[in-house]
């Protein structure tokens, strides 16, 4: 499947139900949302295609200092510089060996622009929202269910969908900090 032909598909479908990827339909009645899903080593994830702009294939990022582990660095997307977020070492997985294999989903957070690095895009599912099961209660803090929204399981597969909003609520919380704390730049005449 070629990912940005897929997305400018369903894009363009207006949400009727025609077309279909990997036997799920990708047309949304008013109770599904629809989810783009990615792999990330064996797992499988999904966020909301409300939220994804688009999906490209890997592009070397520029490096910045003092990034975290998990902030490969930025590129630049048609004149806008977005960071690129390394998904599997932002989960603790270790940072990813990139390959030409690799995507990029681009995706927006609030008013800013983000993009995540996962292996491959699997599928793109209409998902109806009580079919979606909450996270695992779990106590012991094995589990960190703060970036998930649920989970669903479709053709003998768990799919672990995330709240984007919450997987960048530290890192934005944090710059726009810093931003307030640092005197605004004087202009140069």
């Amino acid at each position: 499947m070629h990912s940005s032909t897929a997305l400018s598909t369903i894009g363009s479908s207006g949400g009727s139900s025609g077309g279909s990827t990997g036997g799920v339909s990708v047309g949304a009645n008013a109770h599904e949302e629809q989810y783009v899903t990615f792999t990330v080593g064996t797992e499988e994830y999904g966020v909301n295609i409300l939220a994804v702009r688009e999906i490209r294939g890997w592009t070397p990022e520029s490096r910045l200092p003092n990034l975290p582990d998990y902030v490969r660095g930025v590129i630049n997307l048609r004149g806008i510089i977005i960071p690129i977020f390394d998904l599997r070492a932002r989960f603790g997985g270790g940072a990813t060996e990139v390959t030409k294999r690799h995507v990029v989903v681009v995706i927006q957070v609030g008013e800013r622009t983000r993009g995540i690095l996962v292996d491959a895009i699997s599928d793109i599912l209409a998902i109806s929202q009580d079919a979606i099961r909450p996270p695992p209660d779990l106590d012991t803090g094995l589990v960190d269910t703060e970036y998930l929204s649920g989970l669903y399981t479709v053709d003998n597969r768990m799919v672990t969908l995330l709240d984007v909003q919450r997987l960048f609520a530290v890192e934005t919380s944090e710059e726009e900090a810093t931003h307030k704390a640092l005197p605004a730049p004087d202009r140069l005449s």
